[in-house]
């Protein structure tokens, strides 16, 4: 079968699917370890709407609100899908404008929080034998850089990305729900995989910040119209010195 789309993929998490599109995309899963991750990803990456949306419409005029999504549900499925509450979600835009408002910014804090969980969950898979037969030379990675550099309007040399201990492996473009991720991975000597990932970001320029995903440590920080996450083992004041190192030759 083609490639399925991530709405189709919803679609069969959401058990919304045949059961002739439902054993295809059995098939084609156990098959393809790729369209298994994007799998695994939107299974784990799934938004809380109804929560959020239960928790801001104490606020709202609830009996107006509930006349208009009424004449939104389908009879035939009565329960929340995700791609039901999106639907009601818009119509909320046109019953009040306050609460919409509210609502998506609070989805994109979110959606800023999901892009670093799915970065974890990737990285989470890497061993060193991942990445350290991948080729190395300037003419690769410079071709692979003017691809990141297309998606995310950026402008990136290898130079300025090297790291001390580390070495750069590979720069590839993911896609998570129609939104580019630039993945930039390093094998670090002593600390093993390590990436530099990017997305567009809407959020202005934000100081470093630290978390922990799947027992790795994180530094992201916001540039401008770019979110920036440095993931790996490296203890966290090492992580936070390379992330220095980097933001000072990205910036000049």
């Amino acid at each position: 079968m083609n490639t399925p789309s991530d709405e189709q993929l919803v679609a069969y998490l959401d058990n919304e699917l045949d059961r002739e599109q439902r054993s295809q995309l059995d098939s084609a899963i156990a098959d393809d370890p790729l369209l298994s991750l994007r799998v695994q990803w939107l299974s784990r990456s799934s938004l809380p709407y109804k929560a959020a949306y239960d928790e801001l419409a104490q606020q709202a005029p609830l009996e107006r609100l509930q006349a208009r999504l009424d004449g939104i549900a389908s009879p035939e499925h009565p329960g929340l899908s995700r791609r039901w509450f999106i639907g009601a979600a818009a119509a909320t835009l046109v019953a009040g404008g306050v609460l919409a408002d509210r609502l998506l910014l609070g989805w994109q804090a979110q959606q800023d929080h999901n892009w670093r969980e799915l970065v974890g969950d990737y990285m989470a898979l890497y061993v060193p034998q991942t990445l350290d037969h991948l080729p190395a030379d300037e003419a690769s990675q410079r071709a692979q850089l003017r691809t990141v550099d297309a998606r995310l309007g950026l402008s990136l040399a290898p130079a300025t990305l090297r790291l001390p201990g580390a070495e750069f492996k590979r720069a590839q473009m993911l896609e998570y729900d129609g939104v580019p991720i630039a993945q930039i991975t390093y094998l670090d000597a002593r600390h093993g995989p390590m990436a530099l990932c990017v997305t567009r970001s809407n959020s202005g320029s934000q100081p470093l910040a630290h978390e922990r995903r799947h027992a790795m440590n994180v530094v992201y920080w916001t540039e401008r119209e770019h979110a920036w996450m440095l993931i790996g083992h490296n203890p966290a004041p090492e992580l936070e010195v390379l992330a220095r190192h980097l933001i000072e030759r990205l910036s000049a």
